[in-house]
């Protein structure tokens, strides 16, 4: 991935704040509550996504059809929803970018659904390493005995992580 650069940064309206929170709602559900602030921006970006800075921190993430925390957002309000639980050998991997393969899955909540962003979290502390999309439903997740099962999109130390604005 390219240096991620912030090109427009602007206060949203309230309207657009509405819809902003009522799509985060439909990913992870009543926990979208911890993200609602009336001070929401808006950060074009030179990558293929929008950011939104929620109190002037990069809280969450839009990418077309759908928006999800970052993994700062993550990390500041811990959400309970759509988690891929991995064991602390596929954690070396994921903080460099790897991709989520089945044998390093421990568990999967039931909310995963295929095509949708879900977070990676290490199995002991329950922390965040990544953002990915998910190939597969959770029943076929947890069914499947090898192979890929999420595509990483965003983990710590990438550019997203440290983009400027």
């Amino acid at each position: 991935m390219a240096k991620i650069i912030g090109r427009k940064r602007h206060s949203i309206r309230k309207s657009q704040a509405s819809a902003l929170f009522a799509g985060l709602h439909a990913q992870i559900g009543d926990s979208a509550g911890l993200f609602m602030s009336d001070r929401v921006e808006i950060l074009e970006t030179t990558a293929g996504f929008v950011l939104y800075l929620i109190d002037k921190k990069p809280q969450l993430l839009e990418s077309g059809e759908w928006v999800f925390p970052t993994l700062q957002g993550l990390l500041s309000h811990p959400v309970p929803d759509r988690r891929v639980v991995v064991d602390s050998g596929a954690v070396p991997f994921v903080i460099n970018g790897a991709d989520i393969m089945r044998p390093g899955i421990v568990s999967v909540t039931e909310d995963v659904r295929a095509g949708c962003p879900v977070q990676v979290v290490e199995e002991r502390h329950g922390k965040p390493l990544a953002l990915g999309i998910a190939l597969y439903d959770a029943r076929d997740l947890r069914e499947r005995k090898s192979g890929k099962m999420v595509k990483t999109i965003h983990y710590i130390g990438d550019d997203l992580w440290n983009v400027e604005f």
